[in-house]
């Protein structure tokens, strides 16, 4: 979703409590535009901990983030008249972010995640603040943020700052329409009030790793789509390219038991079932011995793909597990501690991670295509697919950009992680740049949507050009969807972008999927 989008009514609204939320309530609200409501448990818990944080606020004593300045300036003892400024100055002064603006979804899953820490009874906020932020995502009323802004610990402060302006009746947002308005007026005619931030509650509404955190969430999503999607798109290309399923067989994966590689295994002898193209040169004068790798291989790289993607989702659920915020209350004890919670090591280095991911399998996807090609190793299929090669030059340029996106996809999956840029007056020294690698993903990710796209543009044609031979009903299914969506068979050149745009739609929409799912059943 862009950042302009017009927001779903219909989506069920998502309790927030104190305890974690599903990684599909974070879709549901951040992409799909579900409303929130803070369960009557969690208000006790926020309302226990606000009792901490009113305490030390009262006490002699100097207590970080309650009654001090911040980070480096965390040795300035500010009074109690000073302290509604010192609030208001730490959250205007932190949203400084600059650069495009960030997608909503992305905005909002950084909402919801904060809205959830607020809720576990750990970070000192008042109940009025939380319900506030709760009220922002039922309107669908979205802050702007923009792309540069964090390091990736003392949490994603820029980008949650812009949010916390929002709560102050500051700044710009986008209503539910999607149009810039400013803040104020957005609050006036969804008939909210704005926040005067009392102590503790700036730190609280900015010290966390929702950004990185949520954008994790949706990619985990898209890959597990985009995953079962390559499957079929490998399944295609194999049939079309005259290659053998046998390698595909569940006793040859028992042999190496990768969960993953047995899925995308199960999957792609479940989608060439019955074909007649398969079925055409399984005989006894059929003379391949093996098939090139990015056919033969295809299992064993989807499937370590998705045991990484898998590995990712257990690190974003011990995240949602978390209370992340420093300093942190600790209710039962009385008391405030500073920790290093903040720090987006753990998700960083997974977003990095799914990068290298999406990189590799667009790659044996993008070699997958090629092969179609070249008559050299097409099986006589015509050069290019071309309906009159010389005249015409068929889907030549479209593995062109196919490669241009796989080369792009490689320097994205240089890792952010390892880079650190000491702030704060060197009080920060070491911080993660977790923000910056999941927004790299996020660009990897749209990357190999339209990369998987063209390969189904490409295999649904060679698989047309070996009539009479009928593909399985599976791929049929696909090749029939794609026909249905405007976008022809074999013939001469035409206009090729609006096709492969059409195509993106139908991947990332999750149409390619639901056409075969409803021919042999769910996909693994």
């Amino acid at each position: 979703m862009t950042s302009t989008e017009a927001l779903s009514p219909s989506v069920p609204t998502v309790a927030v409590g104190v305890g974690p939320l599903t990684p599909e309530e974070v879709v549901a609200v951040a992409r799909h535009g579900a409303g929130v409501v803070l369960t009557d448990e969690a208000l006790g818990a926020i309302d226990r901990a606000r009792e901490v944080v009113d305490s030390l606020a009262g006490a002699a004593t100097p207590a970080y983030g309650i009654s001090t300045g911040f980070g480096a300036l965390a040795t300035r003892h500010i009074l109690a008249d000073q302290r509604a400024q010192l609030q208001r100055s730490l959250i205007r002064s932190h949203a400084a972010g600059s650069g495009p603006e960030v997608e909503r979804e992305v905005v909002r899953a950084l909402m919801l995640l904060r809205l959830s820490t607020l809720a576990t009874g750990h970070t000192g906020v008042r109940r009025a603040t939380a319900e506030l932020l709760a009220a922002l995502l039922s309107h669908g009323i979205t802050p702007v943020v923009r792309e540069y802004g964090s390091l990736g610990c003392s949490g994603d402060l820029a980008p949650l700052a812009h949010c916390a302006l929002a709560l102050m009746g500051e700044g710009e947002v986008r209503d539910a329409a999607g149009t810039l308005v400013p803040t104020a007026e957005a609050l006036r005619a969804a008939g909210l009030e704005p926040v005067e931030l009392a102590e503790k509650e700036g730190l609280a509404l900015i010290n966390g790793t929702d950004g990185m955190l949520g954008m994790l969430l949706l990619a985990i999503a898209d890959l597990r789509r985009l995953l079962r999607t390559l499957d079929v798109a490998a399944a295609m290309s194999v049939e079309a390219q005259l290659a053998t399923d046998r390698v595909f067989a569940a006793e040859l994966q028992e042999l190496r038991p990768h969960p993953g590689q047995a899925l995308s295994a199960a999957n792609l002898v479940a989608l060439l079932a019955d074909s007649g193209v398969v079925a055409s040169h399984r005989g006894p004068d059929c003379n391949r011995v093996q098939d090139a790798y990015s056919l033969r291989c295809s299992p064993q790289v989807h499937g370590a793909a998705r045991d990484t993607v898998e590995y990712a989702a257990t690190v974003a659920a011990r995240e949602l597990e978390s209370a992340i915020d420093n300093p942190v209350v600790l209710p039962e004890e009385g008391r405030v501690e500073s920790n290093g919670n903040f720090h987006g090591a753990p998700v960083a280095y997974v977003l990095d991670f799914l990068a290298i991911v999406a990189a590799d399998v667009a790659s044996i996807s993008e070699r997958r295509t090629d092969r179609f090609l070249d008559v050299a190793r097409s099986h006589g299929l015509p050069a290019f697919l071309a309906g009159d090669p010389g005249v015409d030059s068929g889907h030549m340029i479209a593995q062109y950009t196919q490669a241009a996106i796989v080369s792009e996809l490689k320097r994205l999956a240089n890792p952010a992680s390892v880079d650190s840029i000491p702030s704060s007056a060197m009080q920060e020294d070491h911080v993660s740049m977790g923000w910056s690698a999941a927004r790299k993903l996020r660009r990897a990710v749209d990357g190999l949507t339209r990369v998987v796209a063209i390969e189904l543009l490409t295999a649904a044609r060679g698989l047309d050009l070996r009539t009479p031979l009928q593909p399985s009903p599976a791929t049929g299914a696909v090749v029939r969807l794609l026909r249905d969506a405007g976008v022809p068979g074999p013939g001469p050149d035409r206009f090729l972008a609006p096709e492969i745009e059409t195509v993106v739609g139908l991947v990332s929409s999750g149409a390619v999927l639901r056409v075969v799912e409803e021919v042999i059943g769910e996909l693994r």
